[in-house]
């Protein structure tokens, strides 16, 4: 990966991974494709590569990364799916022309179309959104308990009470104020 970036929160779930590519996004908000050769990089890591990536497919990615991100946070918190976030989930899954092959290995993989088209990665995306959304996989859509994060993630824990999109960084973050609120306390209790 180039330098000068900030790294992929990469996840096991293919949609909510993708919408972590913006993160903070009740703070101070972290860009992770800000170029469109930075969102090819992120489609190759996750399995979907392409040849090239103009501005206007970048943004298209964008629209679909906010539409997921909008749709799923309804869903966690069991509100309407916002009409506008749906069109355009569904727009996506319909335009791309990719195909799911099976490997020697017996693992999935993604076959885009000739082209290595961005909206056939997008489209292989989007499906993924609506299969969580809609309650097709065995897991439940929360939401970060960090206050500056607050992104959407799949939770597949055996309890289904994950509070944290991301334990290294969330996670970590608030178990470090907790100790550093807790140190304080104790210091001032000592006087």
């Amino acid at each position: 990966m180039p330098a000068g970036f900030p790294d992929f929160r990469l996840g096991n779930v293919l949609a909510t991974s993708f919408t972590g590519t913006l993160s903070e996004r009740h703070g101070n908000a972290v860009e992770r494709i800000p170029t469109p050769h930075r969102l090819i990089d992120w489609l190759t890591v996750n399995g979907l590569a392409v040849d090239s990536c103009t501005t206007a497919q970048l943004e298209l990615a964008r629209e679909l990364r906010e539409s997921i991100h909008a749709a799923a946070t309804a869903a966690a918190i069991q509100d309407a799916l916002p009409a506008s976030a749906v069109q355009v989930i569904n727009d996506c899954s319909a335009q791309g022309r990719a195909a799911a092959i099976l490997t020697p290995e017996g693992e999935r993989q993604w076959r885009l179309s000739s082209a290595s088209r961005v909206e056939d990665a997008l489209s292989v995306i989007a499906a993924d959104a609506i299969s969580i959304i809609a309650g097709e996989r065995d897991g439940k859509l929360a939401l970060c308990a960090s206050p500056t994060c607050r992104a959407a993630f799949f939770d597949t824990s055996q309890s289904r009470t994950r509070k944290w999109c991301d334990m290294n960084t969330c996670g970590n973050r608030q178990k470090k104020a907790r100790f550093h609120a807790n140190q304080r306390k104790n210091l001032g209790s000592a006087e």
